[in-house]
C-alpha cells in the first residue's frame, strides 16, 4: 500500500463542486470562498496527472477521467458520512437533515399523515422533502432518498426497496361521458380524448390485459400531456378526458362520485412504490429509521 497522506486531500470539495454544478455554489454549500475552491481542485488535479473539468465562464463539465474518479469519490464521501452516522446508532441517536423527493398525490395521501408521527418519535431530525412528480436524479440532486411509484423501475446502479402497491384504474367524469359516451373495451379509447402522464416512456400508450391474459394495447389521442397527476386528476374531474391514475391518487374523487371507472372486467399493471436511495452498502441511521418507519405505517 502506498504511503500517500494526501490521498483524500481535494475530494471533498471536488465532489461538492460536481454536485453543485459550479464553483460558486460549491464555495456557498462549504462556507467557502470561491478562490479557496478553485485552488483545492487545481492542486488536486496536479496531484492525480489528469485534468478532472472542464471549465468556461458559465459551466463546468466533467472530463471522461473527472467522471470515472467522481463515481468512486462520491461512494466514499457517503462511506465517510455513513461511518459517522453509524457512530450516532452507536450512541442511538438518531439526528439530521433528511432530503426527500416524493410525487405529490403519493406524498399527500399517504406520507404527509406519517410525517408527524415520525417526527415525534425522532425530535431530532430535520426534513427537507420536495412534493414534485419531477423525476429528480438522486445523486446530482443531492437527495437521501426518493420515492418513485412506477410500473417499471429503471434505477440499476440505485437501491430500492419496495413500500406499496397500488392498481392502475382507467375513470372519467360523468359529464364527459354523457358528452362523449362511456367506452366499453380499451380498444374504443382510439375515440376519446385521453389525458397522459409525461413522465412515462410512453405516454400514450396505455395496456391492458383481459381476464384470461390476453394484452390488450391502445395508442390513445392525447388532448393533454404533463407531468402532474394533479392536473391530469384536476382536469378529467372537469370533464376534459379519460385518464388513468394510480388508486392512491383516485381514492378520494372516488368516494366522493366525482369520477367513474372504466373497464372493471380488464386488468391493468400494478405501480409498485419504491423508496430509491445511492448507497451501496451501509444505510445511514436516518435513512434507515425513515425508510422503516413509513415502512410500517403504510398499509399492506
Amino acid at each position: 500500500m502506498t504511503n500517500n497522506t494526501k490521498l483524500f486531500d481535494g475530494i471533498v470539495i471536488f465532489t461538492q463542486v460536481v454536485n453543485c454544478r459550479g464553483f460558486s455554489a460549491a464555495a456557498e454549500k462549504t462556507g467557502h470562498s470561491t478562490s479557496y475552491i478553485s485552488k483545492e481542485i487545481n492542486k488536486l488535479e496536479s496531484r492525480l496527472g489528469v485534468r478532472l473539468l472542464n471549465r468556461t465562464t458559465r459551466s463546468i463539465s466533467l472530463t471522461p477521467e473527472g467522471d470515472a474518479y467522481f463515481q468512486q469519490c462520491q461512494q466514499m464521501v457517503i462511506d465517510a458520512e455513513q461511518a459517522l452516522g453509524e457512530l450516532d446508532q452507536n450512541q442511538e441517536t438518531i439526528k439530521g437533515v433528511l432530503k426527500i423527493s416524493c410525487p405529490v398525490s403519493f406524498g399527500l395521501n399517504y406520507i404527509q399523515p406519517i410525517l408527524s408521527d415520525f417526527l415525534k418519535k425522532y425530535p431530532l431530525m430535520t426534513l427537507d422533502i420536495d412534493f414534485n412528480d419531477r423525476h429528480v436524479d438522486v445523486v446530482q440532486d443531492g437527495f437521501d432518498l426518493v420515492i418513485r411509484a412506477t410500473q417499471n423501475l429503471d434505477e440499476s446502479s440505485l437501491i430500492c426497496r419496495k413500500i406499496f402497491q397500488s392498481k392502475g384504474v382507467t375513470v372519467a367524469s360523468r359529464e364527459y361521458l354523457e358528452k362523449h359516451g362511456r367506452p366499453t373495451k380499451p380498444e374504443q379509447l382510439v375515440d376519446h380524448d385521453c389525458l397522459c402522464y409525461s413522465n412515462l416512456k410512453t405516454p400514450n400508450k396505455w395496456d391492458y390485459r383481459t381476464l384470461n391474459n390476453k394484452l390488450v394495447s391502445v395508442e390513445v389521442k392525447q388532448k393533454l400531456l404533463c407531468n402532474s397527476a394533479q392536473l391530469e386528476l384536476a382536469m378529467a374531474i372537469d370533464g376534459h378526458g379519460v385518464v388513468r391514475l394510480p388508486e392512491f391518487a383516485l381514492e378520494d374523487s372516488l368516494k366522493k362520485h366525482k369520477l367513474e371507472v372504466l373497464f372493471q372486467d380488464y386488468q391493468e399493471k400494478t405501480i409498485d412504490v419504491y423508496v430509491v436511495y445511492p448507497s451501496r452498502k451501509h444505510l445511514s441511521p436516518k435513512i434507515r429509521s425513515f425508510i422503516d418507519f413509513i415502512a410500517s405505517e403504510l398499509p399492506n
